[in-house]
């Protein structure tokens, strides 16, 4: 981004309100959609300890596919490998810095957004957190938190974001925006508007597109897809899988045409229920096992990365999805119950099970960990469940 002088007589401005699409349109359906899944109890077969593992791992391709939007070439596997390296890289590399920064705000909006407002002071404190410890002359910023107090050019963009005198009076009327209390029927639409007025304000020096993603991902939490409770959302999924289409829309809706803005907003919600269902699927604890589990022990084993020993333990821990030391007979038939609890205990200490509590002689698969991550990501993203393809090699 480079220094820039306005001129504001050219300058479109609408004011910022909610868009109404007709009754008989596709993002009427959507809507409605949606909010029958927000209000949706989760129900499902997959243990929650298992589901949140996977979680988790989303949660990692969220970060990495935020990212990849704003030009960070990490590859599924490079981020993978930074994960499960032992031991731990010393020098970060700046990166997986950046990515890294993204999942702690993702996490630090789960704490606290349920119960703090989305305001000026919780959009800087996210762009703080995106931006911490990177350079400014690369993905940092030399004012972490604070609205720039110049004028920018978007690289390859045809937008030029409003005069920096202009930035908090824009910032007020978004903060308003966002936090004034209208029907939930149009909480979705809220969300994406949001989303493209963000980014039409570009308030930050640098740093407004993960910015503004995690804001999506902040509205979201708020409105009622608990993560808490079991789903997972993955909106930068919707975004990073055609990064050209998600530029292009948005600049379109730069025009601030009621039409425009309901295609952007078309496009959002198409993307959101596209995500929400196909991992919703997760909570089938058969397709779960049959499609990604045991594929992924297989996968594991074939890499020579786990032991058959390991692989039939394994096994018996998917197929059951908990499993105890006397499940374990027909691999061990003529060892003692000692024998077979030092090898579950060895199993622990890899991290490749876990136990069910704290106190528990039940255990389950873990997969977050050096030996079987590779094997899951692989499978998910051969079964569809990542944004960006084929590269969980």
């Amino acid at each position: 981004m480079i220094n820039a002088k306005i001129d504001m007589s050219k300058y479109p401005y609408e004011k910022l309100r909610i868009v109404y699409p007709s009754f008989e349109s596709n993002l009427t359906d959507l809507i409605l959609d949606l909010n029958h899944l927000r209000r949706k109890r989760l129900m499902g077969s997959t243990h929650p300890r298992i589901f949140f593992q996977l979680k988790r791992i989303f949660h990692m391709m969220e970060s990495l596919g935020s990212a990849r939007i704003e030009g960070n070439h990490t590859t599924i596997a490079e981020f993978i490998e930074t994960k499960i390296a032992q031991p731990k890289p010393q020098a970060k590399d700046e990166k997986m810095h950046e990515i890294e920064n993204i999942e702690s705000s993702m996490d630090f909006i789960e704490k606290v957004v349920e119960d703090t407002p989305i305001d000026d002071a919780f959009l800087r404190e996210l762009h703080k957190k995106v931006v911490s410890g990177l350079s400014p002359n690369a993905e940092g910023d030399y004012n972490p938190g604070q609205y720039r107090k110049k004028n920018i050019v978007i690289s390859g963009a045809s937008h030029i974001p409003p005069d920096y005198t202009q930035v908090n009076d824009y910032m007020q009327e978004l903060t308003s925006f966002i936090n004034t209390e209208l029907p939930h029927k149009y909480d979705l639409l809220k969300i994406a508007l949001v989303h493209h007025r963000f980014v039409w304000i570009h308030p930050f020096q640098n740093g407004n597109g993960r910015t503004v993603r995690l804001i999506t991902y902040a509205q979201l939490v708020k409105s009622d897809f608990k993560v808490k409770r079991g789903r997972i959302i993955n909106p930068t999924a919707i975004f990073c899988s055609n990064r050209e289409k998600y530029y292009n829309l948005l600049s379109k809706a730069d025009s601030g045409t009621s039409q425009d803005l309901l295609e952007w907003c078309d496009y959002v919600l198409t993307g959101l229920i596209r995500e929400i269902e196909k991992i919703d699927k997760l909570l089938d604890y058969k397709y779960l096992s049959d499609k990604i589990l045991l594929p992924a022990v297989k996968f594991s084993l074939e890499r020579k990365v786990i032991t058959q020993m390991e692989a039939d333990i394994l096994n018996v821990a998917v197929k059951k999805e908990t499993f105890q030391a006397h499940d374990l007979k027909n691999i061990f038939p003529n060892k003692s119950a000692i024998y077979v609890s030092r090898q579950i205990k060895r199993l622990k200490n890899k991290h490749m099970i876990s136990a069910e509590s704290a106190r528990s002689r039940k255990y389950l698969i873990d997969f977050g960990n050096n030996y079987l991550l590779r094997g899951v990501i692989k499978m998910l993203d051969q079964c569809g469940f990542l944004p960006l393809k084929g590269e969980a090699s």
